[in-house]
């Protein structure tokens, strides 16, 4: 059974088909957020330690970093984030960065065991960050796109994240640590994407054997009611075979669907978590029995 194993300095988080889907709270990423990234390149973290704080309340299990802004000292902005981060939450942390340099700067000062954020299939950036992933034995993020391009070819994507897999190996890099992004499509301008990336899934899962991720809202690019797009996606990409996805878990709905998919996928045992986030504490015990009333002929 493949397990992905992210920790923290004093947190563990498994990524697996067998454990509940992993919730990667989205917003400490500064592009589109113009205010967040004056006040990222000014030093100011008052809004990245709000957003940390307030994600891991609502359910995040991991956070993702990023400090992709413009003409300012990404390395050094990364590094300190991830630091501050770290000292204010015991959730482990994906380092985002498309820099190698700030990649190993976030994994230079990261305590525990890191997720990089990420790889593509080019042969170049293989090169620059598999050797980094195994120096720091983390586990990486392989986006299924390579210098030809986005396929809208499911197939097409299988094979790149299977040569990122097999180049994975050649590093000395586990597969059960290569999480891979089947890249999902806006269904809005392609009206297949959801069937393909479904498709994809089940490929990545039952032939490669690697868990996956993806950055969920992309389904929805583009639509009115975008968060009720998103809220259906995500439990029928976790009944495909994706194990982790990346998320805004303070949108309205979204982490009860994915706690709901995690009771019917059966990776909530005896549905306690769903039980515990849901239960009225002041409801008084059913008198029925286990499963309640069950329908047939009536005893005299």
């Amino acid at each position: 059974m493949t397990r992905t194993v992210i920790s923290s300095a004093s947190k563990e988080v498994v990524i697996g088909f067998d454990q509940p889907f992993v919730m990667i709270g989205e917003r400490i990423n500064p592009t589109g957020r113009k205010l967040l990234a004056a006040e990222m390149k000014e030093g100011n973290y008052e809004r990245v330690i709000a957003d940390a704080l307030a994600q891991v309340a609502a359910g995040a299990q991991m956070l993702d970093i990023n400090a992709g802004i413009p003409l300012a000292d990404e390395p050094a902005i990364l590094a300190e984030v991830i630091r501050l981060v770290q000292s204010i939450t015991d959730v482990p942390l994906a380092i985002d960065s498309s820099m190698v340099a700030g990649l190993e700067a976030g994994l230079a000062v990261y305590q525990g065991r890191a997720l990089v954020n990420s790889t593509t299939g080019e042969d170049e950036v293989l090169e620059r960050v598999l050797p980094l992933v195994k120096k720091y034995d983390a586990a990486v993020v392989a986006i299924s796109n390579d210098d030809s391009g986005i396929s809208e070819n499911p197939d097409d994507r299988f094979e790149i994240a299977k040569k990122i897999v097999q180049r994975a190996a050649d590093h000395g890099i586990k597969a059960c640590d290569v999480i891979v992004d089947p890249l999902v499509m806006p269904i809005g301008a392609i009206n297949s994407a959801g069937r393909d990336v479904f498709y994809l899934l089940r490929r990545l899962r039952e032939e490669l054997k690697v868990n996956t991720t993806c950055g969920a809202s992309n389904i929805s690019f583009g639509l009115p009611n975008r968060h009720g797009i998103n809220n259906a996606f995500l439990p029928m990409v976790a009944a495909a075979g994706m194990t982790s996805a990346i998320v805004n878990p303070l949108h309205e709905g979204l982490v009860a669907s994915i706690k709901a998919a995690d009771v019917l996928n059966g990776v909530d045992p005896s549905c306690m978590a769903w039980i515990r986030a849901n239960r009225d504490p002041n409801a008084e015990p059913s008198g029925e029995g286990r499963g309640g009333r069950r329908g047939g002929r009536r005893r005299g």
